[in-house]
């Protein structure tokens, strides 16, 4: 795993079907990929051996195939499939898809957080010890 902080921005308008983001975020534990479908683009039928994978649909309606059998995954919906299901993606409407796919093989390590009261403070404690700063201000400019 890389130490330190990497930032990207989301691209759905550089004309490519899929924005690498585990690459350009040097992520090592998981897949992350924007991938964006023009009305009618198809992508293969594929499966993993050991990964599973989750889809946030963030513009447009995922026709998502599972072994065959269609399910519609509206704007703002996830849907997670585990690696032996055969899957494609499939935009059927007239509008752009826009999708986040993610995808991870090993056990999730739950529950490893650390939390701190203030900048300040050098103890930590489990997140759900801490409890939840004061909202701040808004800013209006």
């Amino acid at each position: 795993m890389e130490q330190g902080v990497d930032f990207a921005t989301l691209d759905p308008d550089s004309g490519e079907r899929f924005q690498r983001l585990r690459a350009e975020l040097g992520i090592s534990t998981f897949g992350m990929n924007l991938v964006v479908m023009q009305p009618g683009q198809v992508g293969r039928i594929h499966r993993h051996e050991r990964q599973e994978e989750v889809y946030l649909v963030l513009e447009g309606e995922l026709s998502l195939m599972l072994d065959g059998e269609q399910h519609v995954v509206p704007t703002g919906g996830l849907a997670r499939v585990a690696p032996e299901i055969r899957r494609q993606l499939v935009n059927r409407r007239p509008q752009r898809l826009v999708l986040l796919a993610l995808g991870g093989s090993a056990p999730h390590e739950g529950r490893d957080g650390q939390a701190f009261a203030s900048w300040d403070a050098t103890e930590s404690a489990p997140p759900q010890e801490i409890p939840v700063p004061v909202d701040v201000p808004v800013e209006t400019a």
